[in-house]
């Protein structure tokens, strides 16, 4: 049997009014609508729920045994209805922000700031993904936004936004015979050293950070494969290879046994907001707009 919860509403309406003319003006509906729903509702259960005449309506024993459960029923449906609303409405709100590593340079408070005076009921969440995934989670959409380096494999499904432009340094064990260059170095002088690279999933963002542009048609030469922040920091302690980086980033491996010096003959990174291109949601544009304002400053 399947009784729908307009059914009960009509029952509850009719047994708390005693009168079909009451209960049809409280439900903005005909009489003789409601009359054949219940009608209808009796049919289903088998038994009379009302005891009608010219002038009175009475709940028989069946119907007074059934109004406690359809107020009941009635009420959890209510409660469920809000808790969709209000996980919908948090859904709406919730922006999730993709990150490999800490973008630093002060960009996420900046971001936050303008994106909530815009629109006050976003709820920004920052998502850490790994360096396997150069786009930071937009690629399989489990990020809204995504703080990204350029270029991004697939670049047209995107839009970026570059919010910082820096120069490249690499990064070397102390006791490197570069290390001392405070100066800089030039590219061509590391063209021997082994390279930490990214996993190869991150395609041509790999190429990228070991430079292929300027190599001369040199390959590289890979010390190691890293993922993190933290194992490339491990790796150029214990000597596994160089590694370049941008300016903003220093702080995230410079420390203990691993300095970095600028290097010549190498483009400048950047730092780009990212989106699907075809993500028009009022949230992923705020934060895109506030991006283009922060990289304006």
């Amino acid at each position: 049997m399947d009784v729908h919860g307009r059914d009960l509403r009509y029952f509850a309406a009719v047994a708390e009014e005693l009168s079909f003319t009451r209960a049809a003006r409280r439900l903005f509906v005909s009489q003789p609508a409601l009359s054949k729903q219940i009608r209808m509702l009796e049919r289903q259960l088998g038994t009379e729920l009302f005891r009608r005449d010219r002038r009175t309506v009475r709940l028989t024993p069946m119907g007074e045994a059934l109004l406690p459960h359809a107020r009941a029923v009635l009420a959890a449906w209510t409660e469920a209805e809000a808790a969709v609303t209000e996980a919908r409405s948090a859904e709406r709100g919730t922006l999730v922000i993709g990150m490999s590593t800490s973008p630093g340079r002060g960009l996420l408070p900046a971001l936050r700031t303008r994106l909530l005076a815009a629109h006050p009921e976003a709820r920004p969440v920052l998502r850490q993904v790994n360096w396997a995934d150069p786009s930071a989670g937009l690629a399989d959409g489990s990020s809204d936004v995504a703080f990204v380096w350029l270029p991004l494999a697939d670049g047209e499904r995107y839009r970026c936004v570059v919010v910082a432009k820096e120069p490249r340094l690499v990064a070397l064990p102390r006791g490197h015979r570069l290390a001392a260059h405070e100066e800089g170095v030039d590219f061509a002088d590391l063209l021997d050293e082994p390279f930490l690279a990214l996993p190869p999933e991150a395609g041509p963002l790999r190429d990228y950070w070991l430079a292929l542009d300027a190599r001369g048609g040199c390959p590289p030469r890979i010390g190691a494969v890293v993922g993190s922040a933290e194992e490339t920091h491990e790796a150029v302690a214990n000597g596994q290879g160089v590694v370049l980086l941008a300016r903003g980033n220093a702080p995230l491996l410079v420390r203990d046994e691993v300095v970095a010096v600028p290097v010549r003959g190498v483009s400048p990174a950047r730092l780009a907001v990212a989106a699907r291109r075809d993500d028009e949601r009022p949230l992923v544009r705020g934060y895109l707009e506030a991006a283009a304002k922060v990289g304006a400053c």
